[in-house]
């Protein structure tokens, strides 16, 4: 799994965000799209495409790409 794969994976659960607008450093929490319905996706994205559960309560302390890619690599 490579981090650029993943940011545009992440950045395909927006309607409105640029995908081009995402780096590993995005505080993706502060953006204004940002929801419990962009968190669900982007939840069942990672199962769906990388074989990985990730329950809401572990991710809820994540605030950018990067610790999500983190918890995401801690569990394959």
């Amino acid at each position: 799994m490579e981090m650029n794969d993943f940011i545009k994976n992440f950045g395909q659960q927006f309607d409105d965000t640029d995908v081009s607008t995402f780096t590993p450093e995005t505080r993706f929490r502060e953006l204004e799209e940002w929801s419990s319905l962009n968190a669900l996706a982007v939840l069942n994205m990672i199962g769906k495409k990388y074989g990985i559960k990730i329950l809401p309560d572990e991710m809820k302390p994540t605030q950018t790409i990067q610790e999500l890619y983190d918890l995401v690599l801690s569990k394959k």
